[in-house]
Formats: structure tokens, sequence, C-alpha cells
């Protein structure tokens, strides 16, 4: 009696559209407006009027809105194609192309940097930090080996790649935020290898996305405009 009552209960589960937006979700919609204007489909006036409003949705809902009638908006919903969990065969090198190392100390690879296609990262009673949020990737596969003793290697890509793992923690906690990319060409990171006694992290890192130094200079541009329309 109590299942049929549970299944009488009206669906009380928030609709996608009706999540709080952030701000990645803002910027994500700005580019695409952004994208339509340089396209020669929005107007000076119309992109300015779409990224004002985009700055004072709350929801994802009222950010859909805005590009409706933009060929985007339906790329955007295409199903995302299947990446698989293991690397292609072949693919990487026997030998690493970068080695990262961190041994009672720290040790770091950001900011603007090529990536190779197998990086090994280890840290041993230290700290590893690998940051691919604003990595130029000459590759479109990315091999990430990740060994933690007594310590952490911390792994973050764009949000617009797939990231895929299959390492293993003894005693420590080895972590991967897999993820899929809408788009069929965009990078995929594999992070393999072992915590013990330690952390292996890799997750997105919000709001970075895979562009190039054009497009970085436009979204400069692009928030200039913005503080401007808020005054």
């Amino acid at each position: 009696m109590d299942l049929q009552k549970h299944a009488q209960q009206p669906d009380t589960a928030p609709r996608s559209t009706d999540l709080r937006a952030s701000d990645a979700d803002r910027d994500r919609i700005a580019d695409l407006l952004r994208e339509a204007l340089a396209e020669g489909r929005l107007t000076a006036d119309e992109h300015a009027e779409r990224v004002e409003g985009v700055l004072a949705a709350k929801t994802v809902g009222e950010l859909d809105a805005f590009i409706q009638d933009l060929p985007a908006a339906h790329q955007r919903r295409a199903a995302p194609s299947s990446v698989p969990g293991r690397p292609t065969g072949g693919v990487f090198p026997a030998d690493p192309d970068d080695n990262v190392v961190a041994v009672f100390s720290a040790a770091a690879r950001k900011g603007r940097w090529r990536t190779g296609r197998r990086i090994h990262a280890y840290a041993v009673f230290g700290s590893v930090e690998i940051d691919l949020s604003e990595a130029l990737f000459d590759h479109q596969q990315v091999m990430i080996k990740a060994f933690s003793v007594f310590g952490s290697v911390e792994i973050r890509v764009p949000e617009n790649v797939s990231l895929r793992g299959s390492g293993g923690g003894v005693l420590g906690a080895f972590e991967v935020d897999a993820q899929d990319s809408d788009d069929d060409n965009a990078p995929v990171v594999y992070v393999d290898g072992w915590a013990v006694l330690g952390s292996v992290e890799a997750r997105p890192k919000r709001g970075k996305l895979v562009k190039d130094i054009l497009d970085r200079v436009q979204r400069t541009v692009d928030r200039s405009v913005r503080r401007h329309l808020g005054h």
C-alpha cells in the first residue's frame, strides 16, 4: 500500500531548465552569442541586449531563451559521442614526453604550455599539480600516468574536453570525475596510475574551455562590454 501511495505522488524533482545558472553557464551562452554576432546572425544592438539579459538571468531556462533561434542551441543538444574508456592502441609512446616529479617538494605544470601525448607525474611525500585549463593540445588523446605515495597529484582539465580514469588506490584515494565532450573532435584526457597512502584527483575546471589565443582576447573584450553595460 505504501508503495502504491508513493507511486501516485507527483514528481517534484526540478527540471534542468529550473536549475540556478552558474557563472560558467552564463559564459557559455555569452560565447555562443559572440559567435552569432561574428557570423552576422545578430546585429550589434541585438547582441548587446542579449548579453545584458544573460547577465541578469537566474536559471538555465532563462539563459537558453537567448539562443533558441540560433543553430548553436540545437547543436548543443545533440547527443555526445561515446568516448572509449581506454585509449586507442598504439597512440601513446612508451616513454613520457614530460615528467613531473615532487619528492618532499612541490611541482607544477600550468598556464600556457604544450601538452605531449604522455605525461608522468610522481608525488612522493610531495604534491604535483597538472593544470591543462590553458594548455595547448597538440594531440587529440593525452595520457597522464599519476603515482602518489604519501603525496598528492591534482589534475585539472578544461570543461569541454573528455576525461577518463582507470587507476586505483591502496589505502589512498584515486578519483576521476569522468565527462564526455559534446564535440567529437575535442581532446580526450586519460588518467591512470595508483595512489598509495596518498591521493590522485582529476576533474574539470569549470569556466575553462579549450580556446585559441584570439578567442581569449575576444573574451576580454566581451568582459569590458559587460562592465560597460552594467554601469
